[in-house]
Order: C-alpha cells, then structure tokens, then sequence
C-alpha cells in the first residue's frame, strides 16, 4: 500500500504512546502492554491494518483519558504483529500521514477516534531550496560527531528529495523532548518545519562539541593524575628498595595540615602552598627538599597576625615602671606618653626609641620594664660587633645552611607581631666586605618602610610597624647619621651617689641575698657601708659594680653561712668592716690633690662611662721652646693645648711674663693615665690653667674643677655631657666648677641631686677662670696695664724696653 484512501473523516482504532512522538515515512518496533493498547492493534488487524497514534502528555499515566492525550498525531499501518509468551505484543508500524483527532467515539474496550488528515503546505521557493541544503550539510555534521547514528543512515537522508520527508526523517533521529517533536509534528507548513529543525540542529551540535571539550579536558587531568600518581608510586618503590624506612608522607600531610590551620596573608599563602606543591613532587631524603621543607616551617612559626593586647593603664604602668626603675625619669614619661596616645588613637606607628648612657644605667632592664608595663612579648638582640649584613636581612635560600636574619628570628622567639624589641649596642656596629648591617637597619628602624620589611630568606613583605623598637646605646658619635635620624634619643645619665645608695638598698641587696640564698635577717648593709662601698670600690655611672660588690659580700657570708647554720648571727657591716669582705679600697674618694699644686689643674672629661675628674700638668724646664704633650692625646685635644699656648703667650706682658719666655724653656704637658686615649675640646680652659700656674709659679686650688673649650682670644665656649661631669666633680670631692656661661641653660634641666653640694660659677673668659681658679691674695691685680707701645714688636721699643717700662 503506497497510499491510504481514506474519506475526509475517518474512524480508526488509537494507541497511545509513552515517551515517542511517531513521525510519516518513519517505522518503529513498539512493545505494548497495555490491555486496551493490544485490543486496539487487534481491531486494526481485522479491519485494514490502519491505526492511529498519539502520544500522552504524561508517559507516567497507566490508564490516559481524552485530555491526557495530544490532538495531532499520525495515522499509522500495522505492518507486523508478534505475541510474546509474557502476554504482550511486538508490532511493527509504520507511519503515514499527520491527523488530528476530531472526536472520541464511544466505545468500552479501547478507544475510537474520528480523525482528520492534514496535508503538507510546501512552497518551492530558493529559501526553501537554501533550507533544504543546510539541513543535509548540518545533519552530515551531527552525524559526524554523534556516534550513536549510524553512517548508513546519513546515507539514506542524504538521498531523501522530498522536503517534508526529509524533515520528518530528521526530526525523528534527533534526542529531542517529547514536547519538541510534538511541536514538530504539528508544524503543516514544511518550511517553517525545516527552519524548525536546523535550528534544532544547530542546538544540538553546539551541545555535541561542548560535551567534546569537557571530555577532552577531563581526559587530559585524568591523564596527569594517573601519570602523576604512577610516578610516585615509582618513587617509592625506588626508596623502599633503596632502603629509606619512612617515605615522609606522615611529615607532609601534618606540613598540609599546619598549611591550612595557619592564617597568612593572601600572598604568602599563595607562596607556602606554591614551596608545598613543589615538596610533594620532590624525594624527601633530597637535600632541596630539606631546604624547601625547612623554609616552610619558617614562615609557619612566625607570627603574622597573633597579637597580645596592649595594657592602656597608664597607672599602672607607671606603677610597674617606678617598682622596676629608680630615678631615670625621662624615659619614663616619654614612655607613659606613647601608652597615652595609644589609648586615645586606635593605631599608631611605633616609635623607635634610642636610650642612650653609660654601661650600667638600666637601658636593657628598662625595655623589659616597658614590655611588662605594655602587657607585650619581649626580645632582645645584640648588635655588638655584627659586621655582615645578612645577620639583619638573612641569607637568600641558594646558599647552603641560609637563615633568616637577626630581626625576623626574634619576631619567631616573639610569637605575637607586636612585641617590644630591644636592639642592644647598637652603637657597637661594625662594617667590612660583607656589607654595612647599619644601613640594613634604616629600613628595619623607618615608621615610613618597615610595614613591608623584606628579608632575603622569606622573599616575602613582613609587617614590622606594630613592634615597638627601642635600641640601646653607649655613645651617639659611632652611630650612622641617617640611622640616628630615625631613632628618638632619650639620653640617660649616670646615678648620682643618692641614687646609688637607694638602687643597692631597694633592688641589688634583695637580689643579691635571694640569687646567694640568704634572708634579709642574715646579711644587713649599712647606709654608710654602702656610700663606702660606692665611693672607694667603684669607679663608674652604673650600679654594675656596685652589684658586683655586693654580690662578693653575699657570697662570704654566705660560706659562713653554710659552715655554721644554727650558730650563725645576723652580720651587720658597717664601713670599718669593708675590708674584711673587699680587701683594700681600690680608688681614693676625692680625687684632688691633697694641697695646692703649681701646675696642676683639675679638668672634668666624659666618657663612655660616665664623668671623669682629669688631672693635668705642665712644667718648665731650660730649653729652647719646645712643647711637649704627652698622655694619649687626639688630634683635637692636641690641638687644645696649643690653642692654650697661644692665648697665654698673647697675654705674656699682662701677666708679667717676658715676651720671648717660651724661647727659653721647654713646656711639657702631660695627663695622667697615660695608657687611656683622650680627646675632645672640653679641656682648654683646664690646659690654659695649668700654662699659666706653671710659668707664673702660682698653685691652683685644689678643690677647683673646670670644663670649657677656649679660643685664641680667650673666650670660653660650651661643652657637653654637663651631668656626668658635675656627677663627677662630687664624686671627686671639688667644691667649685667653672662652666661655660653658654651652658646656663643645661643647668635648668638638671635635679637638685645633681648640683647639691656644688658651687657652679659661669664663666665666659679665660680671664675670670684664672682669677678664680689659682691661689692668689689679690685675684684683680693677676693682669698688669702695658702700655700700648711695648705691644709694637715690628719697629717700635724692644720686647726689653717694654718689660723694663712696665
């Protein structure tokens, strides 16, 4: 049968179907099941074999009613029919031509619908023509790339001529919803369905080649995964037969676990987990390995964001501050001051604060007292004597056994990021071939830079602006100008002798007696024991030696302690006793001369130490006017003594000296402690003081001491270190000190402890320091009148004539 004919209106058996939608020209095995579905092929074997076909809306639906069931379908012929032994039915139907359901006829066993063919509307247009084409190139194309059609079916719709034929065929082949082909099926017009069907061509190969991409690249990682995870496989096999116990794979995952756990920032995780990615691969027993490994651990020991909370009290802290530290009062406000601000801003940038005094004072003790007062981690690095510049930004990682520098090493011994740092000595800084650790510091020690410190080892921007730095110094002069321009400078000056004797009694006693084993019972110091102590033991601006010294009484009465328990009586040392426990005083206290001197006069000098009393001398002895300076003398304080020289020869004939005296003697000056290198300014006006004694035959008081540079006219100009050297002049028993009249203002700054006991005289000439300082009945007739002829030494009277006139 080519064709059915058929009235206008035709009455057929229908069979719905589940999940297929049944196209003209296309031919489908179908399993029924259904009851009324089997009595329905049955009805149309006995009649022509004629039936029709719609599908449901839903396949779910057992027993469908009218509205479960689409309108359009197609009329179909039953071209084969088989019973199966489980009671269903194979049949073979082929469809013929679209139909729409017109009506449901009654009847109980199955149902009867009254249909109406519908015929195709085809216009032969070059549009159609054009469509025609596109939908063989495009199904060619999805066939090529769908494996599931076979070729031979390409061929058959390739040879297909007849427009809705084709399209139908094509509909039928494509995984397309039951919704979609329904659709299809009710398109009459064959263009718009052709249109129809390349576009869900298009559709499909877009979704093809998309679905080809995924599986390439998931093929691909699969590849790598399997390739890695066959390599270490390798690998161990290799190790295990190579003898190696532990493959290191227990080490890594707790490494992978510390990795995760730690909170980094964004481009440091991105760093470990790079370093991570790379140990993984390597074999643990390599030496790259251990370095990769070790450079992690770094960077996960350090602090990154762990923080303790700073203790905004100031109360409090300065409570702590006074119950550590005796006197030293500067430092205290200003670090008072820091906490204050603090608590009123939310974020300040760290000061760099730079104590600087003698040996012994309390510097590094004082930052510990700060950290303390501030609630913050303490650390503590020495730069004495570092001379390489990898000790502060560390050695990068190609070289063999490379570590973080000293900063970065003591923010791991830190474990918070805002810890107070002390960086001791660093005056004592060295440089050589290696490099300069000082100019390495500047961006350690700048508010500005070090936010992103950069060590060479952690390649990596560390956050140094929440530390709070504070650097220790025993002199500025050794410094690096552009390092000191960053720090703040707080200078601490020596102990005067009150608060030597309050430190010993509150802090060194009880520490000595606890650190000896002693109670407070069994060893007492006299007040006067102490001065003693302080005034014939030690010679210093600290309380290093003072403690030292009390430290070798504990430990002989301890000994006496030891040996007798229960007899032993509680020891109370008074000065006279000194001796027994310290043997023989070590320095004479007062150390003026013990009568008036000629020539001899007594400086004040600074040194690291603190203050100095500095004895100098001069004498005369026949010659021809040389001048001898002796006593380890710089450059500059050589150059003071000449300096002295000329200003006294310019003042021979006022004070009645011969105007050629210094062609006939020779001068030597010399001061004392000869194997100590001196230097400095400071001593003019002492220097002058001895010439003049010398050559006018007249002593110098002794308990005068004096401190002040001169110039050749004479004038007197400022010096520093003002506290230790009157701290000095009371060790040393002097009663008067001349000062420059520039340094009026220094005196403002100083306590009363200091200049108790002390007559200070301003003095702005050398002429007054003369007359104050040497032993004379009538201090206003030292300066004789010349006339001023007898000043004329080129033409005028002789040098004689003058001396003889006047």
């Amino acid at each position: 049968m080519n064709s059915i004919e058929i009235n206008e209106r035709l009455p057929l058996p229908l069979l719905p179907l589940r999940d297929i939608v049944l196209f003209p020209h296309m031919v489908v095995p179908l399993f029924v099941g259904r009851e009324k579905s089997i009595m329905a092929i049955e009805h149309a074997m006995a009649m022509r074999k004629e039936i029709f076909l719609a599908a449901q809306r839903d396949a779910k639906i057992d027993d469908p009613k009218e509205k479960d069931i689409y309108r359009v379908g197609t009329i179909g012929v039953v071209l084969q029919i088989l019973r199966l032994p489980d009671g269903t039915v194979k049949a073979l139907i082929e469809g013929r031509q679209r139909a729409k359901i017109l009506r449901f006829l009654p009847n109980q066993n199955f149902f009867i619908v009254e249909v109406e063919p519908k015929d195709d509307v085809y216009e032969a247009t070059a549009e159609a023509e054009a469509l025609i084409r596109l939908c063989h190139q495009t199904f060619e194309e999805y066939v090529k790339l769908n494996k599931k059609i076979p070729p031979e079916i390409a061929n058959s719709i390739a040879a297909i001529k007849d427009p809705s034929r084709l399209a139908d065929t094509i509909a039928a082949h494509l995984p397309l919803k039951l919704e979609k082909k329904q659709k299809l099926l009710e398109i009459e017009d064959v263009n718009r369905r052709l249109e129809q069907i390349y576009g869900l061509m298009r559709g499909e190969l877009e979704i093809i080649q998309l679905e080809q991409r995924i599986k390439e690249r998931v093929k691909r990682q699969m590849e790598k995964t399997q390739r890695d995870y066959y390599l270490n496989e390798q690998m161990r096999a290799i190790q295990k037969e190579m003898g190696e116990k532990d493959d290191g794979r227990s080490e890594l995952a707790e490494l992978g676990r510390r990795i995760k756990k730690k909170r980094l920032p964004r481009e440091v995780a991105a760093k470990v987990r790079q370093e991570y990615k790379k140990l993984k691969l390597m074999s643990p027993m390599s030496a790259e390995a251990a370095v990769v490994r070790n450079y992690i651990d770094w960077i996960l020991s350090l602090p990154w964001y762990e923080r303790t909370q700073d203790k905004l009290d100031i109360a409090e802290a300065e409570a702590i501050l006074d119950a550590d530290h005796f006197g030293l009062e500067k430092p205290k406000q200003r670090i008072l001051e820091h906490l204050a601000v603090q608590s009123l801003v939310k974020k300040i940038k760290g000061p760099i604060l730079c104590l600087v005094g003698p040996p012994g004072v309390g510097k590094t003790s004082l930052a510990r007292s700060v950290a303390r007062a501030m609630g913050r981690n303490f650390v503590r690095i020495s730069l004495g004597g570092v001379r390489d510049e990898a000790e502060i930004r560390g050695h990068r990682r190609t070289y063999i056994g490379a570590l973080p520098g000293k900063i970065i090493q003591g923010m791991r011994r830190a474990k918070t990021i805002n810890p107070v740092f002390c960086l001791d000595e660093v005056d004592k800084i060295g440089a050589d071939f290696r490099g300069d650790p000082a100019a390495a510091l500047l961006e350690v020690l700048d508010p500005e830079q070090n936010f992103a410190f950069n060590d060479h080892y952690l390649e990596v921007d560390y956050d140094l602006s929440q530390v709070l730095f504070i650097t220790t110094a025993n002199a500025l002069h050794t410094i690096p100008p552009p390092l000191l321009d960053r720090m703040e400078i707080i200078e601490i000056p020596g102990y005067t002798e009150e608060e030597k004797l309050e430190i010993a009694k509150h802090f060194l006693l009880p520490r000595q007696l606890e650190a000896h084993g002693l109670k407070p019972e069994h060893l007492q110091l006299s007040d006067k024991a102490i001065l003693e102590i302080i005034r014939r033991y030690t010679r210093e601006a600290g309380v290093r030696n003072l403690e030292r010294e009390i430290a070798t009484i504990c430990r002989k009465v301890a000994k006496e302690v030891a040996k007798d328990r229960d007899g032993f009586k509680s020891q109370r040392i008074i000065p006279s006793q000194l001796p027994k426990y310290l043997g023989v005083a070590k320095y004479r206290y007062g150390q003026t001369e013990e009568k008036d001197e000629i020539g001899v006069a007594t400086g004040l000098a600074w040194t690291e130490t603190g203050g100095a009393l500095l004895q100098i001398e001069a004498v005369l002895m026949p010659g021809r006017g040389k001048l001898l300076i002796t006593g380890k003398l710089g450059d500059v304080m050589q150059e003071s003594v000449q300096a002295a020289m000329s200003y006294v020869r310019s003042r021979a004939l006022q004070l009645g000296l011969p105007a050629d005296f210094y062609q006939k003697v020779d001068i030597h000056v010399h001061v004392p402690e000869g194997a100590i290198p001196k230097d400095g300014p400071s001593a003019g006006i002492t220097i002058a003081t001895a010439l003049v004694s010398a050559l006018l035959k007249v002593p110098v008081k002794r308990t005068v001491a004096m401190t002040g540079e001169i110039t050749l006219r004479g004038r007197i100009l400022p010096i520093g270190g003002l506290k230790e050297k009157l701290l000095a002049a009371r060790r040393g028993n002097v009663e008067t000190v001349l000062i420059p009249k520039e340094n009026e203002k220094d005196l403002k700054e100083l306590s009363n402890k200091v200049i108790k006991g002390l007559e200070i005289i301003l003095v702005e000439h050398m002429d007054e320091v003369l007359k104050l300082a040497l032993v004379l009945e009538k201090p206003e007739e030292l300066f004789k009148e010349v006339p001023p002829e007898a000043f004329n030494l080129f033409g005028g009277p002789s040098v004689e004539e003058g001396i003889q006139a006047h």
